[in-house]
């Protein structure tokens, strides 16, 4: 099975997650882009809880036209199947090109992640 973040994007989840823990102001670029290949939901992760290394903090599109910032376990994303069965993949090409809080302004004018 192929992990939802690589080892390196861990790192960077974590750190993100530490930074955002300790009160300071961030404003990350997300660090990994998920999605269901036969859906229509993407996750746009930014951190990741330093306390349980499984909560995922960033822009949650669930396809219903609500784009929204929150949290989510990786280990329940990992078990998610799209209506063909296809588990919630990682977009390997994924390069953020602005900061989160970009994202959300763009996301929620559009009602979905547009990239």
């Amino acid at each position: 099975m192929i992990p939802l973040v690589t080892d390196e994007e861990r790192a960077r989840l974590l750190a993100n997650g530490q930074a955002r823990a300790t009160g300071q102001d961030t404003d990350p670029v997300p660090t990994v882009r998920l999605f269901t290949p036969d859906g229509h939901a993407t996750w746009l992760l930014a951190s990741l809880d330093p306390a349980d290394g499984d909560t995922a903090y960033g822009l949650i599109d669930l396809g219903i036209g609500m784009p929204a910032l929150g949290t989510v376990k990786l280990s329940d994303l990992a078990a998610i199947v799209g209506p063909r069965k296809l588990p919630v993949r990682r977009d390997r090409y994924f390069q953020a090109a602005r900061p989160l809080s970009e994202y959300v302004r763009l996301a929620q004018e559009n009602g979905s992640i547009t990239d």
